[in-house]
């Protein structure tokens, strides 16, 4: 049973979440606290919050001397980077399993969002941190490459500069302003902290992963080293097209989903900005916003799920510079690709040269330009 299926109309109740509080559920923290006037309010309680993300930084050693950097320095234009994990410990390398970037051009009234594709066949850049040597590969091993710190134990943080400078490489986008590690398993929290997420599901969906009842499918013993295509049997979850209010497994398990869709990661990664949208409207709700428990466990779940790099700024820095965006400001933009073959065999996924374009409209200011000429690269959520 996909969940509680509500009307085709039905949204959250109460007010609009600017983007500044979609990013919010994005970053797994605590910008509603700051939410013109939702909230109680108060240095102490917004403090309380914002520590509970952990920072760390993600793009490499801070140079020396350098001085703290004051609110006002967010200006625009802004590019965000946003990665996925799966939860793992430290002796697995980690794999980004979603890496989306948010573009907020000069004014921060608007803002793009693109995801790229996990199995993007990319340039890997050289890293001395490791000793890897560069080379072509899958985006999603990029963090794997930069993680090691020795004894078999592996930092994502460091993990994530590698892939932040791979994107680079492939974007041309030379420097990002703030970036956060986002832990898949913190999501279902969040959703679950909420009471669950109303979301329209676009298409019929089955689960590689999970049963009906929400545990895990049994794997086959002959495919334990993940070699194999489908290596689940048994009954599996169904997520029919429709608007439902989910439970935290389910949303979570819809959106990890790729195998049986029509355009596979492609589909996904919709799924995903679905996903986004759904989270920070049920988190604005006032359903929550004006439940102070339900608001609570929320805040800190959202907390304990994310590690974030704001370049000098905590989480409620970067939601007071962005107050001024809006939802209706952000468009979702997909970028157009195709799957690469060698000698019959699947290698990973490859941009069409148009996608090159869109990158270059993100460099130098002319995206909006860019994509009125190109609607097709509008994402569209349902």
């Amino acid at each position: 049973m996909v969940g509680d299926r509500v009307a085709k109309s039905g949204k959250p109740n109460g007010r609009r979440a600017p983007l500044w509080a979609r990013l919010c559920s994005i970053f797994g923290c605590v910008l509603m606290v700051v939410s013109g006037g939702l909230l109680i309010g108060g240095q102490a309680l917004i403090a309380r919050y914002a520590g509970a993300v952990q920072q760390k930084s993600l793009f490499g050693d801070e140079p020396a001397g350098a001085a703290p950097r004051k609110v006002s320095d967010i200006k625009g234009p802004l590019n965000i980077l946003l990665v996925g994990i799966d939860p793992r410990d430290a002796a697995t390398a980690p794999l980004s399993d979603s890496i989306i970037v948010v573009h907020i051009p000069e004014g921060l009234k608007e803002a793009y969002l693109f995801s790229i594709p996990r199995d993007l066949l990319v340039e890997i850049p050289p890293f001395a941190k490791t000793g890897f040597a560069g080379g072509t590969s899958k985006i999603n091993a990029a963090m794997s490459y930069g993680s090691s710190v020795g004894n078999g134990k592996h930092d994502v943080a460091q993990g994530f500069d590698l892939l932040a400078k791979t994107v680079s490489k492939l974007t041309g986008i030379q420097h990002f302003d703030a970036g956060a590690i986002i832990n898949f398993g913190g999501f279902k929290k969040i959703v679950d902290a909420m009471g669950g997420v109303t979301m329209t599901i676009d298409q019929d969906v089955k689960s590689e992963h999970l049963q009906p009842d929400g545990k895990p499918r049994p794997r086959y013993p002959s495919c334990a080293d993940n070699h194999c295509a489908h290596p689940y049997y048994g009954p599996q979850a169904q997520y029919k097209k429709g608007t439902f209010h989910l439970e935290g497994w389910q949303a979570l398990d819809y959106v990890r989903q790729r195998y049986g869709l029509k355009n596979s990661d492609y589909d996904r990664q919709r799924h995903q900005q679905q996903f986004i949208k759904a989270m920070a409207d049920q988190a604005l709700s006032a359903d929550v916003v004006t439940n102070p428990i339900k608001l609570d466990r929320v805040l800190r779940a959202a907390g304990q799920s994310l590690i974030f790099d704001g370049n000098g700024h905590n989480v409620v820095d970067w939601g007071l510079a962005l107050h001024g965006i809006r939802s209706d400001s952000m468009t979702l933009i997909k970028l157009p690709g195709h799957s690469v073959f060698s000698g019959g065999s699947y290698r990973g996924e490859g941009l069409d040269p148009s996608a090159q374009e869109f990158f270059t409209s993100v460099s130098d200011g002319s995206i909006a330009t860019f994509m009125v000429n190109h609607p097709e690269f509008i994402n569209r959520t349902s």
